[in-house]
């Protein structure tokens, strides 16, 4: 194989090594550890949320080992005093996201891959661009805002119509806000992570 191609294969061997050592980590946490980094995260992120008050909020329900916990849509909603419209990603066939508003507990119910997702109606893979605070999901993030996710690709791509005036943070564990994380042309910046221990860092450097 020319020296090119295995150059071109390279960062994409190393994310699939740190998704899976990251994912392993993950699932050795225990109940404790996942309820305590539960509240931390909600926390910070519900502080965030009154300090700026954003009118459009586009969020998700962690699932399994996922900082943030179940609760998390519900911690936003009281946070921002019901005033903002909370969006909520609805898996589709190819993967993209649709969205749509989240009213409550009682308006989840459960969707593709084992997701929760809003019950309400649809609003269009474009509902991300109106929003001003959008919380995603990663397994990891570095320095320079780069995402790691779990390889799927649908905030990826939902990240390409967020405006770059938006807020975007991800939830984190500790040791998941990393020095470098593989980056490939498709993978799309964050702007602040949060994580347990240390809360919101909103100090990434987008310079790269």
């Amino acid at each position: 194989m020319p020296d090119f191609a295995r150059d071109a294969e390279r960062p994409g061997a190393t994310k699939v090594a740190l998704r899976n050592r990251l994912l392993a980590l993950r699932r050795s946490k225990t109940p404790e550890d996942l309820t305590l980094a539960a509240s931390l995260v909600q926390s910070a992120l519900a502080a965030h949320v009154r300090r700026s008050s954003p009118s459009v909020i586009a969020a998700y329900v962690p699932m399994g080992s996922e900082p943030g916990g179940p609760e998390l849509p519900e911690v936003i909603r009281l946070a921002a005093r019901t005033t903002a419209l909370l969006l909520l990603p609805v898996l589709l066939p190819d993967r993209d996201l649709d969205w749509a508003g989240y009213e409550g507990p009682s308006s989840l119910r459960p969707g593709a891959r084992g997701l929760m997702e809003p019950a309400g109606p649809r609003l269009g893979t474009a509902a991300i661009a109106r929003a001003d605070l959008v919380v995603v999901p990663a397994l990891a993030v570095d320095r320079y805002g780069v995402r790691m996710g779990r390889g799927g690709g649908s905030y990826d791509r939902a990240l390409a119509r967020v405006p770059v005036t938006a807020f975007t943070v991800a939830l984190l564990h500790d040791g998941e806000l990393l020095d470098a994380v593989p980056a490939e042309p498709h993978d799309r910046r964050v702007r602040a992570a949060i994580t347990p221990a240390q809360g919101l860092n909103d100090a990434l450097d987008w310079t790269k």
